[in-house]
């Protein structure tokens, strides 16, 4: 039978949107499920400020009345003025191992952007990055993490086929913790905070919910990150909501700040306990049980790895030794946890300053993403 494309237009649709995957991966030792709520509302444009600045519609292809893929289409009007270009994202994509499918899919977000002036399909891409992005193409034997994409080896084939062509690659990297911090880390640490006017800011939830330490730490990102491939810079709207979203479930001693003389943000280290192992174990679903093993995986028995978020040095106060002061004040408290290992973001093939800071450490690259292009 033809394949089907619908447009999602209510909230019974969504719900099959954001639960398809849970289905298509059922049994896959590395797929790890998203909270089914949290998705729900970052695709909602009335609950997802990213929507003032973006373009979304939502697909579902059908096949004999069965839902067999999705897509978002995805027009981030900030990103396409501050980058020049006219993209359409596509993202939250998923589809059974059939060339019509993913051709069905692609073809919905290649019209949606012509409709709106469009002239490029990239992805998958979210609506800002700090949503998933990257498609696996290498990795897949390994766990994923809670923040990024997992798919089927096939997926790529598709894109090749489709005519995508890669536009940019991010590694992934495991990095074991060690038994006690390094010594070179100590001393580098110690002289950096002797010597200058560096040092430690431990915050609380208090100071960032009431005291605007939470803008402060996302204009720190948004410095640090900002010449990164496609960086979307948050207004203030969307950065309240992070917060929002983020500051009940972070362990506010896996956050590391480093401030200047004056008090102003230099370098920050953003971790969390993983809670893979939990994920998956209640499917994406708070209730009935979900709730209880993502808080004991939070705050009572880690599991065995911390996925560490963002880590950065704003451009200013580069090679002044300031990862050394996070990396001293975390791995204590990393080996107090139980941690065997953190591991990273994303990170651009080409960003080798990011890369070479994890030299000090024993690591493994473990998985590569891709994102893909294409003229329309």
């Amino acid at each position: 039978m033809a394949v089907t494309v619908k447009q999602v237009h209510d909230r019974k649709a969504l719900r099959a949107f954001v639960e398809f995957p849970n289905r298509l991966y059922k049994g896959v030792s590395g797929y790890v499920p998203k909270l089914v709520g949290d998705e729900m509302d970052t695709l909602s444009p009335d609950k997802n400020p990213s929507c003032r600045f973006s373009d979304l519609a939502l697909f579902l292809a059908y096949r004999d009345g069965e839902i067999v893929g999705r897509v978002a289409a995805i027009i981030n009007r900030r990103a396409n003025e501050r980058w020049n270009h006219q993209e359409v994202r596509f993202g939250w994509i998923d589809f059974i191992d059939d060339d019509e499918v993913s051709k069905a899919l692609l073809d919905k977000v290649a019209e949606f952007g012509k409709q709106h002036g469009m002239d490029t399909l990239v992805g998958p891409l979210g609506f800002t990055d700090f949503d998933p992005e990257g498609m696996l193409v290498d990795g897949y034997d390994y766990i994923n993490t809670m923040a990024l994409i997992y798919n089927y080896p096939y997926y790529p084939e598709h894109m090749e086929r489709l005519g995508l062509t890669k536009e940019v690659d991010w590694v992934e990297y495991k990095i074991y913790i060690p038994k006690q911090v390094p010594e070179r880390i100590v001393r580098l640490a110690d002289i950096v905070q002797k010597k200058t006017g560096y040092h430690l800011l431990k915050l609380t939830k208090k100071n960032i919910r009431d005291n605007g330490y939470g803008r402060k730490l996302f204009a720190a990102i948004n410095a640090t990150y900002q010449h990164l491939y496609n960086f979307t810079i948050l207004p203030d709207d969307v950065i309240d909501h992070y917060v929002d979203t983020y500051l009940g479930v972070i362990d506010m001693k896996f956050l590391s700040i480093v401030v200047d003389g004056q008090g102003e943000i230099a370098a920050f280290a953003v971790s969390m306990p993983s809670i893979t192992r939990a994920l998956q174990k209640c499917g994406g679903h708070l209730f009935p049980t979900g709730w209880f093993h993502i808080l004991r995986s939070l705050y009572v028995k880690h599991e065995e790895s911390v996925e560490l978020m963002m880590v950065g040095v704003l451009p200013e106060h580069k090679n002044k030794g300031l990862l050394a002061m996070l990396f001293n004040d975390l791995i204590p408290r990393y080996i107090e946890a139980g941690f065997e290992y953190g591991e990273t973001n994303a990170e651009l093939e080409s960003n080798l300053a990011m890369q070479t800071q994890w030299d000090m450490f024993e690591k493994e690259q473990t998985k590569r993403r891709r994102i893909f292009k294409k003229a329309i």
